[in-house]
């Protein structure tokens, strides 16, 4: 295994996570499985995606709000660019960015790249797991974060994040129990889980689910 296939979202609402997806224009990155797992407080991960311009933060950012996600960071500047943070209605965090300070052309629903972002209990240790099984290191920060290189036409990036940082990086309290409510597809043929209990499964069982 060396890449993320897919990225299934467990929801208790399959109609009406359907709805939102396909009305925010966000369901062409996830997939969507129902599910009853009880989940409270942070999931610990995130989806982020990342743009070419203010423009287009705002124009994904708005089209989620108006589909019923709610607010967690205001679309602002900062000292790295432009962003802002959203939960969708299924609980899930969304992050939409971009390094430009500026608008360059007219604003499009275009994304440049998708991050799955992890929240870690030993960065370093969950680092290990993964070239273990495959991955590919392309950036480190010591214990603080790492990024896996994405190979293929792999559609997502994996990264591991503290989950303290995570959580206050997303602006939700870092408190939560239960089903991360996400399951990620990988390229090989064996399932496993994580060791902060992330869930992965053959590429073909996710396409069939």
């Amino acid at each position: 295994m060396n890449a993320i296939a897919s990225v299934t979202l467990e929801v208790a609402d399959l109609q009406a996570a359907d709805r939102f997806y396909t009305a925010s224009g966000l369901g062409t990155h996830v997939r969507l499985r129902a599910t009853d797992a009880p989940t409270t407080g942070f999931r610990g991960f995130t989806l982020s995606l990342t743009v070419s311009q203010p423009g287009d933060v705002r124009l994904l950012v708005e089209a989620a709000l108006d589909a019923g996600a709610t607010v967690l960071k205001p679309v602002s500047k900062s000292f790295w660019g432009y962003g802002g943070v959203f939960r969708a209605p299924d609980g899930t965090v969304w992050k939409v960015a971009t390094s430009a300070k500026k608008d360059t052309g007219p604003a499009t629903r275009r994304v440049d790249q998708v991050v799955l972002l992890l929240g870690a209990t030993d960065v370093a240790a969950s680092r290990t797991f993964y070239v273990e099984h495959g991955l590919t290191v392309a950036k480190s920060f010591g214990r603080k974060y790492v990024e896996f290189a994405a190979a293929g036409d792999s559609p997502v990036k994996l990264a591991l994040y503290g989950r303290r940082a995570l959580a206050k990086d997303a602006g939700v309290p870092v408190d939560g129990e239960g089903s991360h409510r996400v399951v990620l597809g990988g390229d090989g043929t064996a399932a496993f889980t994580d060791p902060d209990g992330f869930a992965w499964e053959a590429a073909a069982v996710a396409a069939t689910s």
